[in-house]
């Protein structure tokens, strides 16, 4: 699905089937050469066909990393540490402290219920593979409220150096992903206040 999302209008553009280079290829051929050059703006996921396509035939805009999308990856490889972990725990008739914990750990903590507030400040008093991912991803968010690019670099490359010394394989894959997509996430810099992705979701919704 291709949506535009300035603050001229904000409407879905059209839909492809597959998500593949040839189907995004026919929307920038329906598009048009003219249309394309004229984007400022780009925003798509991690998908490596969307970035190839994107880098050919809209090379004047700026890509932008979709925030939504990283946080979604992010919570998927924590939730791939808990369940191994879980398992791990079980196997060695340890207590099941992981178990009824998935959410504590995937929510942000402003929107955890005061039981789960609970559960998770407990949970953080241990020593688990799964807590070291979970304050890794809670640390990045950081990331998001830097003002200068610059600087918003040097925090991520700390933080990639970090997640790959942590010996926990999931966040060690989202860090090698989040190094060698580096220049598309300061691009959120460039973009900021311009990409309201709110309005995709709530589209994708309906």
């Amino acid at each position: 699905v291709v949506y535009q999302i300035d603050n001229g209008a904000r409407r879905l553009l059209w839909v492809g089937k597959d998500r593949t280079e040839a189907t995004l290829l026919r929307f920038f051929r329906k598009f048009g050469k003219k249309r394309s050059a004229l984007l400022s703006f780009i925003c798509s996921d991690m998908w490596k066909p969307y970035l190839n396509i994107i880098a050919r035939k809209a090379a004047k805009a700026v890509h932008v990393l979709d925030r939504f999308h990283v946080a979604a990856n992010m919570s998927k490889a924590i939730d791939h540490v808990r369940a191994a972990e879980a398992r791990e725990l079980k196997r060695r008739g340890h207590e099941p402290v992981l178990k009824h914990t998935r959410f504590c750990l995937l929510k942000t903590p402003e929107n955890l219920t005061d039981k789960q507030e609970v559960t998770l400040a407990t949970l953080l008093k241990l020593n688990l593979r799964t807590v070291r991912a979970y304050l890794l991803k809670e640390d990045f968010q950081w990331f998001w409220g830097y003002v200068s690019p610059y600087f918003a670099g040097k925090f991520l490359d700390r933080w990639v150096t970090r997640a790959l010394r942590s010996r926990i394989e999931p966040m060690q894959k989202i860090a090698r992903s989040m190094r060698s997509h580096r220049p598309l996430l300061l691009n959120w810099f460039a973009a900021r206040g311009t990409i309201a992705l709110g309005a995709v979701e709530g589209l994708n919704n309906k």
